[in-house]
């Protein structure tokens, strides 16, 4: 499977977050969006991975971006991890149902493990995949690399 291509629009998804509210992604046109993948809460990369999008939260609003943090998590389980991690203003969505489909459809998903690649998505203002990067499941992805491919969208 390969990640979705640069260029092309963004597939269109509504995911809860960890308050069991709808996050339609057609509803951020006029936003830049960040799709931070996860591949499950609790662990010690994808703890970290969410952490920074915690702590550059001001950041992201600076650069006209929302960033949400993915995986297929259920909402029950990221609520609590979210609450563990004092995670108050980034937005933790979840692809728990059906199992993974956002992920599938964004080319990432691992269904020998029935989770996500670890990866960042760019979306622009229209809607359109503008930046692609997958990284290794125990790799901790570089908050800043992503800040500055984002100030260049």
């Amino acid at each position: 499977m390969k990640p979705v291509e640069i260029g092309t629009a963004a597939p269109d998804f509504t995911l809860e977050d960890v308050f069991e509210q709808e996050v339609h992604l057609a509803d951020y046109r006029g936003k830049k969006v960040l799709l931070s993948w996860h591949p499950l809460a609790w662990t010690g990369v994808c703890t970290d991975q969410m952490r920074s999008l915690e702590a550059n939260y001001q950041k992201f609003q600076a650069l006209n971006a929302v960033a949400f943090g993915m995986s297929v998590d259920s909402s029950a389980c990221k609520k609590a991890w979210a609450a563990v991690l004092s995670i108050k203003q980034a937005r933790l969505l979840c692809d728990f149902w059906p199992h993974g489909r956002t992920a599938r459809e964004y080319g990432i998903f691992i269904d020998e493990y029935g989770i996500s690649q670890r990866a960042n998505i760019l979306i622009d203002e229209e809607g359109l995949v503008r930046w692609v990067k997958v990284y290794p499941l125990d790799q901790l992805p570089d908050i800043n690399e992503v800040l500055q491919a984002l100030a260049e969208l």
